[in-house]
């Protein structure tokens, strides 16, 4: 994955687990794979949790105590998060506070809540405690105002589950708006670190039924090189310019859910396809193993961005409601999330 490194892209792990820390997997994928950053899930805790022997009597132990189960999840994950920050500290250090985050979720109930979301993102920063979390939200109407507030905290934020180019529009409004606010209190920006969670593989497999064949596989990888366009647009020109001149860096793009569902298509695909200058791609373990066993690393990002904008008009004309789309996709994900979390307090409760 180092060879993706030369062209400005970062690749994240999308996985966390004791084993992963302590066999020294984690620390061996940052040395030698260039891994500059982890992102995790319930879905991700879950499986760890329920497999590892190492939780087994910390879980215990904390079963004993009364805990209620989000609480006894909480203090299951946080000293691995802790552990995973300060395992990529040197990375963070190293790149200015370009790399170097782990991402620790809010529970996916407060979805649509955003004074709990706001709660709960303080309470676990304070908790964690260390300048290279990544607090994550998703990106709801509540959860992108709380976005913006936290922002404004000077916390980071991974804000998740982005399908549409509208979703990410607001995203980066609110938090050139926290920004700004921050900026007219005489606080500093230059700390704080945002990513945009933008799915792929997903979009894909939910459209392909409904676009005409030669439009298959296609619209994920035109939706995220049309977001990219607005993204240089936005924080590369006027707009951002005195934001960028006080130290704020702008909000990347982080491509997920990038395994490939559909075995008709590569099993890179959404890594090969996307590689480009300030963005990130979050992969889980078989992506990255089989990148790096046949993936091509080159500068793809840009490639056709203008056609991409042509395929996503062709699409519409078919009938397809891309805003539609991702507000049900959306919806999807946060259902995912929480059976997800569900099932994980039923592992700790």
């Amino acid at each position: 994955m180092k060879a993706i490194r030369p062209f400005g892209q970062r690749i994240w792990l999308d996985n966390l687990s004791r084993d992963l820390l302590f066999s020294g997997e984690l620390a061996r994928l940052i040395k030698e794979d260039g891994i500059a950053g982890v992102t995790s899930n319930p879905t991700i805790f879950h499986k760890a949790i329920s497999t590892d022997p190492r939780y087994r009597d910390d879980l215990a132990a904390l079963k004993a105590r009364g805990f209620d189960p989000e609480k006894t999840y909480e203090e299951l994950v946080i000293p691995d998060v802790r552990e995973a920050c300060d395992l990529m500290l040197p990375v963070y250090q190293e790149s200015r506070g370009d790399d170097g985050y782990v991402s620790l979720e809010v529970s996916p109930f407060l979805s649509r809540d955003r004074d709990g979301t706001l709660a709960a993102a303080r309470r676990l920063w304070q908790a964690v405690g260390r300048p290279n979390l990544m607090i994550k939200i998703p990106a709801t109407k509540e959860g992108i105002e709380a976005f913006g507030e936290l922002t404004a905290d000077g916390i980071n934020v991974n804000i998740t589950l982005l399908f549409s180019l509208t979703q990410v529009e607001a995203v980066w409004d609110a938090y050139i708006a926290g920004l700004e606010r921050r900026h007219h209190d005489g606080l500093p920006l230059d700390h704080i670190k945002a990513v945009a969670s933008f799915f792929l593989s997903r979009v894909d497999s939910l459209v392909d039924p409904l676009v005409s064949e030669p439009n298959r596989g296609k619209v994920a990888i035109a939706l995220s090189k049309s977001a990219y366009g607005r993204y240089l647009e936005r924080f590369h020109g006027e707009e951002f310019e005195t934001l960028k001149e006080a130290g704020a860096r702008p909000q990347y793009l982080l491509w997920a859910s990038t395994g490939t569902k559909n075995p008709a298509y590569s099993d890179v695909l959404y890594v090969e396809s996307l590689i480009g200058p300030e963005t990130i791609n979050t992969v889980p373990d078989a992506t990255l193993a089989k990148f790096r066993d046949h993936g091509i690393a080159a500068d793809t990002l840009i490639e056709g961005i203008d056609d991409a904008a042509d395929l996503l008009g062709r699409v519409e004309g078919e009938g397809l409601d891309l805003d539609a789309i991702g507000s049900r996709l959306q919806d999807d994900g946060l259902k995912l999330f929480e059976q997800s979390f569900t099932e994980l307090l039923a592992l700790t409760a």
